[in-house]
């Protein structure tokens, strides 16, 4: 990567996500279901910001969050993963008012 780059919007945007808490449960969510774990075995609050961080990275083929606002394919990736990333947050709300309407 080529040191002058800098980080931008898209930068900015990855190391907020990094820094939600709900993200890390995302994240949690998702490796128990690729692993066929339950949650005793990888309980939420299990994926800390920097392992968030390293999965953005990895997930994006980038060493930095700044090749984000420079790196088209990279970008597409990061837009990828919020989606999902929303849509695991949309059912939550809706998980979460069914159980307040049993409750």
């Amino acid at each position: 990567m080529d040191k002058a780059l800098k980080g931008g919007q898209q930068a900015r945007r990855a190391a907020l996500l990094c820094q939600n808490v709900r993200f890390g449960f995302y994240l949690d969510c998702r490796r128990r279901q690729v692993k066929g774990l339950d949650y005793h075995q990888l309980p939420d609050g299990t994926h800390s910001p920097e392992d968030c961080a390293d999965f953005l990275r990895h997930s994006c083929g980038i060493q930095s969050r700044a090749e984000l606002d420079h790196n088209d394919t990279a970008r597409a990736m990061l837009e990828r993963i919020v989606a999902d990333y929303q849509h695991w947050e949309r059912q939550q709300r809706m998980l979460d008012r069914i159980a307040e309407g049993m409750a």
